[in-house]
């Protein structure tokens, strides 16, 4: 396997860092939902299996007094299931990107998650996954209180992507705040309650003198999903998912905004051009971090 990419840009005064935490594959139906394989498929090929190619994409804002990672990935702490919804590959690279960035898990101070899908959000947990560690022991996390609730109390479509145990050791903590709606957590950053993909899905937006970095996740999980029809067959509203997406590009349009792609393969923060007919992912102009394997 090659080094993952680390790459990072500067917004205002602070620094986005895109981190490619681990390659993993997901069912090509499951992601595109009602568009056509015929028409997938040419934009993204899949394997025998009918899966295609997945980055768990997080992103790192490093603010000179705060350290906050934005999702945390699949990790290593994953029993059988996981590995087989997920066919991961390889390690978490977590570790060695920050390491690349003369970071340490202990010096992240906060991790907001979009929700917490096992994708998203196992990466908060280290060693046994049915006795696991916090990964990030001094950071606080944030999650909406929509998506704890359904998180802690899955039905059956969700119950293998949502882990109650490993989310207690979270909640026995003392390091998870439950948010409601849209809120500031910091100075600069704040997150968004956009639903869609589940009731409690929120977005993160950036803020630094002047310039913004928006990281909306599986609203957006790759610029095939920029049409507003494209979405995933696992949102749970997938009307709601095309409304926000559809207030989110032309927000990152009109403002020259930065967003961040959670699963795309190859662009891991884009800007959004308008075009007559479409909208297109531009790759932003990025500095690669060397890592250290």
């Amino acid at each position: 396997m090659s080094s993952p990419r680390v790459e990072t840009i500067s917004v205002g005064d602070w620094q986005v860092v895109a981190i490619e935490e681990r390659r993993f594959g997901m069912d090509g139906g499951s992601m595109f939902g009602v568009v056509p394989r015929l028409l997938w498929s040419r934009k993204i090929t899949p394997d025998e299996e009918n899966r295609v190619p997945m980055r768990a994409n997080i992103f790192l804002v490093r603010t000179g007094d705060a350290n906050v990672l934005l999702d945390t990935g699949l990790g290593n702490c994953l029993a059988p299931m996981d590995r087989k919804i997920y066919a991961p590959t390889g390690e978490s690279t977590l570790e060695d990107s920050l390491a690349a960035l003369g970071l340490s898990v202990d010096e992240i101070t906060h991790v907001i998650l979009t929700h917490l899908h096992t994708d998203h959000s196992n990466g908060v947990f280290s060693g046994n996954p049915d006795r696991p560690d916090l990964r990030f022991p001094r950071a606080q996390h944030f999650v909406q209180s929509d998506e704890w609730d359904d998180a802690m109390h899955p039905d059956e479509r969700s119950a293998p992507v949502y882990h109650i145990e490993r989310f207690t050791r979270l909640m026995d903590s003392g390091r998870l705040t439950l948010l409601q709606g849209d809120q500031q957590v910091m100075h600069g950053i704040s997150v968004a309650k956009t639903g869609g993909h589940t009731r409690g899905h929120q977005g993160v937006r950036v803020t630094s003198a002047g310039d913004r970095f928006f990281y909306y996740a599986d609203i957006v999980p790759t610029r095939f999903h920029l049409k507003g029809p494209w979405v995933s067959a696992l949102d749970l509203y997938p009307v709601d998912t095309m409304k926000a997406k559809r207030a989110l590009l032309s927000e990152c349009c009109d403002t020259d905004t930065v967003l961040g792609l959670c699963h795309d393969t190859e662009v891991m923060m884009a800007r959004i051009v308008r075009h007559e007919k479409w909208m297109d992912a531009v790759p932003v102009d990025s500095v690669p971090v060397p890592v250290v394997r």
